[in-house]
């Protein structure tokens, strides 16, 4: 996955060092390979102290490559555009609003833009927040919040290590899961009421087997056309709006 970096850069060792410890939300850390005086070593103590902190150690070539100033004294990091919520943040606002959970689940989306236009889908589907894993996808970066057209301010996302097991959290919580994938059951033959999650997977493999085995459900979208699949958010806004008519009639 091609990285994209369009958050916030933190460069040198006292402004990253100064970015963990005054709470931001950092998505990535990058840290030269060998280094391992003092300062790195506090530095990667506060890392750790988050889970959602990726640590890559890479060569000065690439430090290079990814500073803005040329000053990166062997530390660069990337903070999140936009702050990330737990997973309890996303069932709490669908009991505030007193609905039954609603959420949008993605197995590794890569493409901000895809990610931007999920968000916005989810947000007017009525989706209590969206899922997204740590690694291997893209996190809330300036291109996401674009493509969002602003849903990015109103609809929680929340990032988690495992993306199976978040789910199986979920369904001891009493919620069920649909995943997309053309070898489904054809949406509207499904029962999508109540408390419900719906699982897009990657643009390119679709839904991973092991995430793919936790669902309850896997939803085919009915397709007339030459080509086989649909765009990931659009996959996503289709089911999203089945899901809006289901509990409307």
């Amino acid at each position: 996955m091609e990285e994209n970096f369009e958050s916030r850069i933190i460069e040198g060792r006292n402004a990253v060092l100064e970015a963990f410890r005054s709470g931001k939300t950092i998505d990535r850390l990058f840290i030269l390979d060998g280094c391992k005086d003092g300062p790195v070593q506090t530095i990667l103590r506060e890392a750790k102290k988050s889970k959602d902190v990726v640590i890559s150690f890479v060569k000065k070539e690439r430090l290079d490559q990814l500073s803005e100033t040329g000053k990166h004294q062997g530390v660069i990091a990337y903070a999140a555009s936009y702050d990330y919520v737990e997973v309890d943040d996303i069932l709490d606002r669908a009991k505030q609003k007193g609905e039954d959970p609603f959420v949008i689940v993605l197995d590794n989306i890569e493409d901000p833009h895809n990610l931007g236009a999920i968000i916005r889908t989810a947000n007017l589907a009525g989706a209590h927040g969206v899922i997204i894993p740590k690694h291997r996808a893209v996190g809330l970066t300036a291109t996401v919040a674009k493509a969002s057209a602003g849903a990015i301010n109103y609809t929680p996302v929340a990032k988690v290590t495992n993306i199976a097991n978040t789910i199986e959290e979920l369904k001891e919580k009493g919620l069920w899961f649909a995943c997309a994938d053309m070898g489904g059951t054809t949406m509207y033959k499904l029962n999508l009421k109540g408390p419900i999650g719906l699982v897009i997977g990657n643009e390119g493999s679709g839904v991973g087997r092991l995430v793919k085995e936790k669902c309850d459900m896997v939803a085919s979208i009915p397709m007339k056309g030459d080509i086989d699949s649909l765009n990931a958010s659009v996959a996503c806004g289709v089911l999203a709006f089945e899901v809006v008519r289901q509990r409307m009639s």
